[in-house]
Parts: structure tokens; C-alpha cells; sequence
């Protein structure tokens, strides 16, 4: 068991959540187990309520732990596989994949960052951007909105690709190769906008899911992707990352 080192300048609380992070991201505590009790953590690496307790808070702000009242902490999120790609979880978590989906191209272009489009992107104002903007249809109902920001930089031959056939995340990967090896996402109620509730076909003001994804190859974001999907309400953030080996 590897155990604190207190000849070692770091503090005990980020060793101890260096340790619980290992064993959640190598599958040895495994995804919706529960952890060790706060006593049983003290006695196991011979620190303080204290210094388990700032692990913990910290490793359950980070979105690696969950906590629920009267039962205890869980693993709430651990690494995907290789195999498992982002795109997938995107259609995971907003379209329904027993129905056939079907995407229009509403823009491909290049623009300048717009509001707060440049930190959204980590670049600066005057960089320019690669900007899609596409409908996704399932039965011939349009039924999601998406736009992704891509610095142009990273993936200057983005502008000329055919994208209405194949994954976005797919092309930039196996085309251009470029990992993606991290993407944040935040899920969250908006209410439709005229133009939105044009395009989707319901009523302006109505509520809807949105999901807003920040991308990551290494430690350079490479992408911004905002969706929005006509949907009940809910609140839900998420991380996934890839390691390779």
C-alpha cells in the first residue's frame, strides 16, 4: 500500500488525494463504490480527520467523488478507456441513438472571437476561429442545436471538410491528429432565444438543456462546443479523460 511520506515538502491532505485520485483512475476502487469511512482513511495512512477531510472536499470538487447524506462517499467519476470517444457521450447524454439522427450545416466559417468567446477558447482577441454551427434532426424533428469554436490555428484545414457525414471528434483525431484527451462538461436549463425556437420548431422562451464542452489535447484546449436541446429540466456536470499508455 503506498503509504504518506511526512519527510516529503507536500502537504499530507494533496499527498492523501494523490492516492485516492491513483486507485479511482486505475480501476482499483471502482466507478459507483463507496469509499473508506473518514475513520477508516485516518487509520489507514495515520493522518487526521483534518487532512482526510480536505482530500476529500477537494477530490468531490474536482467531480472525482460524490458525497450523499447518511451514506457516505462515492466514486463519481473515473477515466475512459482509448476506445471510448467524447462524440459518443455527447450522443449519449443529449440524442436518443435508437432513432436515426441526421445533421444540416448551418455555418462553416472563419470569425473573430466574439464576447467572451476568446477565454472561453484560452486565446486572445485577436486569434481567429473556426466556427460550425449545426442542427441535428432525429425522425425529421429538429431537435438539438450545436456551435463549436476551434481556434483556427489548431486546425487550419477544419474550414474545408465535409462535416455533415462524420463525427466532428472523429475528423479532427483520425484526419488531423490531434488527441483529444480531456473534455469538461457542463449541463445546465437555459430558455430558447427567438432564433433558437425558430430553428427548433417550439416556442421562444421555452426551457431547454444546454451543454456547453471545453476540449483538451494535453493541456491546450483545442475546442469550445455550445448545444442546445429541447429537453426537461436538469443539472448535471461532467469530466472525462483519456489516458494512454
Amino acid at each position: 500500500m503506498i503509504v504518506i511520506d511526512r519527510g516529503n515538502h507536500q502537504k499530507l491532505y494533496r499527498q492523501l488525494l494523490d492516492i485516492i485520485k491513483s486507485k479511482i483512475e486505475s480501476g482499483e476502487w471502482a466507478l459507483g463504490s463507496q469509499i473508506p469511512t473518514e475513520e477508516e482513511l485516518c487509520r489507514m495512512y495515520n493522518v487526521s480527520k483534518a487532512t482526510v477531510r480536505n482530500a476529500v472536499l477537494e477530490l468531490v470538487r474536482q467531480g472525482y467523488l460524490m458525497r450523499q447524506q447518511g451514506k457516505g462517499t462515492f466514486i463519481y467519476r473515473n477515466t475512459l478507456s482509448e476506445g471510448l470517444t467524447m462524440q459518443t457521450t455527447l450522443k449519449e447524454m443529449l440524442l436518443d441513438t435508437n432513432f436515426p439522427v441526421h445533421t444540416k450545416i448551418l455555418a462553416q466559417t472563419v470569425m473573430m472571437p466574439v464576447e467572451d468567446l476568446d477565454i472561453k477558447l484560452d486565446i486572445s482577441p485577436d486569434k481567429h476561429v473556426i466556427y460550425i454551427k449545426r442542427l441535428y434532426f432525429i425522425d425529421n424533428n429538429p431537435i438539438l442545436i450545436n456551435e463549436t469554436y476551434i481556434p483556427y490555428h489548431i486546425c487550419p484545414m477544419l474550414i474545408e471538410e465535409r462535416i455533415d457525414s462524420e463525427p466532428l471528434f472523429d475528423i479532427i483525431e483520425k484526419k488531423h491528429g490531434i488527441k483529444i484527451t480531456k473534455v469538461k462538461n457542463n449541463i445546465d436549463i437555459t430558455y430558447l432565444s427567438l432564433n433558437e425556437s425558430m430553428l427548433l420548431e417550439t416556442k421562444e422562451g421555452s426551457a431547454a438543456l444546454v451543454l456547453m464542452q471545453y476540449f483538451y489535447s494535453g493541456e491546450t484546449q483545442i475546442m469550445y462546443s455550445h448545444s442546445v436541446k429541447k429537453i426537461d429540466r436538469i443539472n448535471l456536470f461532467l469530466e472525462f479523460e483519456r489516458r494512454f499508455v
